[in-house]
């Protein structure tokens, strides 16, 4: 792969470093703000995209159509202004399983805490603009865990295997990053066995490499660069392929602009769903050695692109156009992680917060005390091991 040669972001040159605690709260920040200014173009080409808005997104837009309540094909969903969707709201419930179990968790944890939140704890949801069950508004490749879980009492650990493979698990995954701060190895482990509950195939490995993103961009130090190659060094398969081609590409473009059709078409091998996002061909989202879900290496691209500045990634994420929130999601939480708080836009942040009526920063504070705890179990796990390997060679 051509080496890749990033501007550092400002954590890597003379500002201060960005604390544990400032990492969190920009990683989960950006995510928000990402999949909030995706979500009311998601599923539309960059030109309808243009067509639409009269020119690229640069901020917060209002919905597609005006009747959406009835327009189809996504009523009776309010995307846009501000409105966070299903990526944020399965993030939440992540950080408040690890919030409830305070250690690393795995496909059991799901099964135990996720899976009742998700189905027994109603909760305001933005894009219904009504209190609701989050089983309520999540789709049927998120419902899928419920259903196989709850009622199909099957193996957590085996409970994914079935489900279309699509970027469902992946997409909430940054809270695993978080937790294993500067350990993309880890987080890497650990989101395949939570993933697995929920994915299989390329959609669990995806999960398993952008959790290992977000905890590398929490090394000191930390470039857009750096992190992708700590993603090649875990990623297998079609997702390593498809992140080194689309990366080759976007380290040749100083602006998501002149990138997009670039991009689309260096991922577009490794992509099932095919040219119509709306229409995906038969062979879509089904488990594959070679093949590759296309949101995360498009944000690692627009990452690259965008120097690691939040907003150059997410905007360049949401112009994209497809799944953008999503993308916008990933780009913006490995950015943020990055940054810290402050690379994030506060006025995004503000307007996000306030028009979906939740508050944005209070998953970071449970997120960073329960991170400090689990470092701690995890050190003093360490240290029992090495005092137990000591003295089963200590007679060599």
């Amino acid at each position: 792969m051509t080496t890749l040669s990033t501007p550092p972001t400002p954590s890597a040159t003379g500002a201060e470093t960005p604390t544990l605690a400032d990492r969190v709260t920009g990683c989960l920040l950006g995510a928000a703000v990402g999949d909030a200014l995706g979500g009311p173009v998601e599923g539309y080409s960059p030109d309808q995209i243009v067509e639409r808005h009269g020119g690229r997104v640069t901020g917060i837009v209002g919905p597609w159509n005006e009747d959406w309540r009835t327009a189809r094909p996504i009523a009776p969903y309010h995307k846009g202004d501000g409105h966070v969707t299903d990526d944020t709201l399965m993030t939440h419930a992540l950080v408040r399983v690890y919030g409830t179990v305070r250690d690393h968790l795995d496909a059991y944890a799901v099964a135990e805490h996720l899976v009742p939140d998700l189905m027994s704890v109603p909760r305001w949801i933005p894009e219904l603009e009504a209190e609701a069950l989050p089983l309520q508004r999540i789709f049927l490749a998120e419902k899928w865990i419920v259903a196989r879980l709850h009622y199909g009492h099957v193996d957590p650990r085996e409970a994914g295997t079935g489900n279309i493979v699509n970027c469902g698990a992946a997409m909430y995954m940054a809270p695993v990053g978080l937790v294993n701060a500067a350990h993309p190895a880890a987080a890497y482990a650990e989101a395949l066995d939570v993933a697995g509950a929920h994915q299989s195939s390329y959609g669990r490995e995806a999960a398993g490499v952008f959790a290992a993103a977000v905890a590398a961009a929490c090394l000191p130090g930390a470039t857009p660069a750096s992190v992708v190659e700590a993603c090649l060094a875990l990623a297998k398969d079609g997702t390593r392929a498809a992140i080194e081609a689309v990366c080759e590409v976007a380290a040749c473009h100083g602006d998501a602009e002149s990138a997009l059709r670039g991009l689309r078409e260096a991922v577009a091998p490794f992509d099932t769903v095919g040219p119509n996002y709306r229409a995906p061909s038969l062979g879509a989202r089904r488990p594959s050695r070679l093949h590759s879900i296309e949101e995360l290496p498009v944000a690692l691209g627009m990452l690259l692109i965008g120097g690691g500045d939040v907003r150059r990634t997410v905007l360049g994420s949401v112009n994209y156009g497809r799944d953008c929130d999503s993308i916008a999601t990933m780009g913006g939480a490995i950015a943020g992680a990055l940054g810290g708080e402050a690379a994030v836009p506060a006025e995004w942040v503000e307007r996000v917060a306030e028009a979906s009526r939740l508050d944005l920063h209070a998953p970071a504070q449970v997120l960073t005390e329960v991170a400090y705890e689990v470092f701690a179990r995890d050190t003093e796990r360490r240290r029992a091991h090495e005092s137990a390997f000591a003295r089963l060679t200590e007679q060599r």
